[in-house]
């Protein structure tokens, strides 16, 4: 596919993927997206790593690569042969607008069929292995259909990882993209010369739900061919569709991402995405309901509610922070605090959906509270009871915001880090642990109003 594009555009595959790679750093830039380590398949430790592997396979294993003619329709734009139930109407059934491509050739194989046993094995006894369960159900099924043997090296591609055994016919022939691009989560650490328990195995893998297979059958199968330990877990999240469509360039079903971000900001469209598509399962993209998810949940929700706290501490207590005891609120939002850690502490998953609706309730819990306990009103009265009452008020909201603000600075860290500041928390929101978040006290905290967190002067949606 990259041999194929670069030759289109008239420039070398290294350079088709350096811009690439550039452009895909720039938006994970641009979205507050951080990593520890970018690699690339194209790095030289990386490069190295992958023929170690083979040959460590080899060693270990030594009759499970073996020579093979092949013959099959492949997918460029999957860049694997497909099988029978995976093509409708002469088309890959996730590139339904590719043609594809019959390919005959001499090449590696990899014995993948031989380790059936093994991998069922893995998925039935691990279920945690690979989640969501409908993941685990589909590549249980993919096992139960008969696993081919695939093709661990290709003819006709010059740029390539060189596969580090020629066939007997004495042609030399490069890595297939699978067995290239798999090994980088062991490379990245080093491997073979600094992999250890200290870096390997890895805690978990997310993937795309069409990459499940790669990930869940070819991946373990490598590494126990390699006798080396396997991924503790995968998770295999779904699509985010446009108005319901899948994006493709070729059908025109596509989205400017600078273009949703400068809508209503990076943290906007990052909690949208979070929100509103399900992390186990595909949801969609609409300019409609983006609009809808701000105004409702961030402009009216979060926003009004910390504009109005804040006010009222600067009003009724000259910025600082009263005294409270805990209240009603606190116990219920230890509940969905509570429940926030469940929805992705790996139990039953990693539903981040999930997460964000518990912290939303707790935002929707503190507008309850405004309006039941009604803060105007006991500022009003001069006794020592209204005092001690619009005290502990106003201290459990500025607690409220602070818990809201640790909980969603994942989502949305810019504007949480805005409100944490504008209440006076200490330090910086991302340096709160989340054990010690029901230990929070504001207590002589000074709040100062900023600017306003989500304004509703954003431009029209645009049509999709």
């Amino acid at each position: 596919k990259v041999e194929q594009t670069a030759a289109q555009q008239g420039i070398t595959p290294q350079a088709l993927v350096d811009s690439l790679a550039e452009s895909v750093s720039a938006m994970w830039r641009r979205l507050g997206i951080s990593n520890e380590q970018f690699i690339r398949t194209t790095d030289a430790m990386h490069r190295a790593g992958v023929q170690a592997l083979i040959e460590r396979i080899i060693e270990r294993n030594p009759d499970d690569f073996y020579e093979k003619a092949y013959e099959g329709w492949y997918c460029v734009g999957c860049e694997a042969f497909k099988q029978d139930a995976e093509i409708v109407d002469g088309k890959c059934v996730l590139h339904p607008t590719r043609a594809l491509e019959w390919v005959e050739e001499r090449n590696w194989f990899f014995r993948l069929s031989k380790y059936s046993g093994f991998l069922k094995a893995l998925l039935t006894d691990r279920p945690e292995f690979l989640q969501p369960e409908s993941r685990r159900n589909e590549m249980l099924a993919l096992i139960d259909r008969g696993l081919e043997d695939i093709s661990a090296s290709r003819s006709r591609l010059a740029w390539a990882i060189p596969f580090p055994r020629a066939l007997s016919s004495g042609e030399h022939q490069t890595t297939y993209v699978w067995f290239d691009a798999l090994p980088n989560y062991l490379t990245a650490t080093g491997f073979p010369g600094q992999s250890g328990p200290a870096h390997w195995p890895a805690q978990l893998h997310i993937v795309g739900k069409d990459i499940t297979r790669f990930h869940t059958i070819i991946w373990p199968a490598m590494l126990k061919a390699a006798e080396l330990p396997l991924p503790e877990r995968v998770w295999g999240h779904g699509f985010v569709l446009l108005g319901g469509e899948r994006f493709s360039k070729s059908a025109g079903v596509k989205l400017d991402l600078n273009e949703a971000i400068d809508r209503f900001g990076v943290d906007a469209f990052r909690y949208f995405l979070l929100r509103e598509v399900p992390f186990d399962a595909d949801g969609s993209f609409t300019w409609e309901r983006f609009e809808e998810r701000y105004n409702a949940d961030l402009a009216n929700a979060w926003g009004n509610l910390a504009s109005r706290v804040i006010a009222m501490v600067e009003k009724y207590r000259e910025g600082v922070v009263p005294a409270g005891a805990a209240d009603e609120a606190d116990r219920a939002d230890a509940h969905d605090i509570e429940a926030y850690h469940a929805a992705m502490d790996g139990t039953r998953g990693f539903l981040l959906h999930e997460a964000l609706q518990r912290a939303m309730a707790c935002v929707g819990r503190g507008n309850e509270y405004v309006q039941a306990k009604q803060p105007w009103t006991l500022a009003k009265g001069t006794d020592d009871d209204s005092r001690r009452a619009l005290d502990h008020v106003l201290s459990s909201l500025v607690r409220q915001l602070a818990r809201q603000a640790v909980l969603l600075a994942p989502f949305m860290p810019g504007k949480a880090q805005a409100v944490w500041q504008q209440i006076g928390g200490p330090r910086t929101v991302a340096e709160q642990r989340f054990d010690q978040i029901a230990l929070l006290d504001a207590t002589g905290w000074i709040v100062k109003k900023g600017d306003s967190l989500f304004p509703k002067d954003a431009r029209p949606s645009p049509a999709v």
